[in-house]
């Protein structure tokens, strides 16, 4: 057997991951089931550029089985990895836009006068259009919309001047939120 072959807690140690998961990974088809001597796995040294590689994929968003079929993509000849890649950041822009919305909103929730958020108007539009079905940016649009629907700024599409009007930052103190 190679000197160099590396025993499941050898890989864990250099690699950082438990070897419950490195056995989950293998189990998975991440890892190459390796070879036993005396009922214990040998892994290759280049077991620990494998664990890396899931490891980087993990740390940019691929779920285990996307690993595994990147790992699978590149071991084949063409551009399949590629494809993936495509996908993941379609994905990643997607999910970068839903977080930019929901930051948008808790940051409208903080400048809200009321002491109370749930007595605002505004949030409780934004409630009702997500019972209703609207996604969070379309329910944080449309409570601020609705509530400002005579207001000249949402009328020329400022959405940003129109809550400040509601917040009272462009009404005079007595005037109600």
């Amino acid at each position: 057997m190679d000197e160099q072959a590396l025993t499941i807690g050898e890989l864990a140690s250099r690699t950082g991951l438990a070897t419950s998961a490195l056995r989950y990974w293998e189990e998975l088809g991440l890892l190459p089931a390796p070879p036993r001597v005396s009922g214990q796995r040998r892994y290759p040294p280049s077991a620990v550029r494998l664990v890396g590689l899931v490891l980087l994929l993990r740390e940019v968003g691929f779920t285990l089985q996307e690993a595994k079929t990147f790992i699978t993509a590149r071991s084949l000849a063409g551009d399949g990895w590629r494809e993936l890649y495509r996908r993941k950041l379609t994905e990643l822009d997607q999910r970068i836009a839903q977080a930019q919305v929901a930051r948008t909103a808790i940051a409208h929730g903080l400048a809200c006068p009321h002491e109370n958020i749930t007595e605002c108007s505004n949030f409780a539009g934004g409630i009702a259009a997500l019972l209703a079905g609207a996604s969070l940016e379309e329910a944080h649009t449309s409570a601020h919309t609705r509530a400002h629907a005579p207001d000249q700024a949402v009328e020329t599409g400022d959405l940003a001047a129109g809550v400040r009007e509601h917040h009272g930052r462009g009404r005079s103190a007595s005037s109600p939120t």
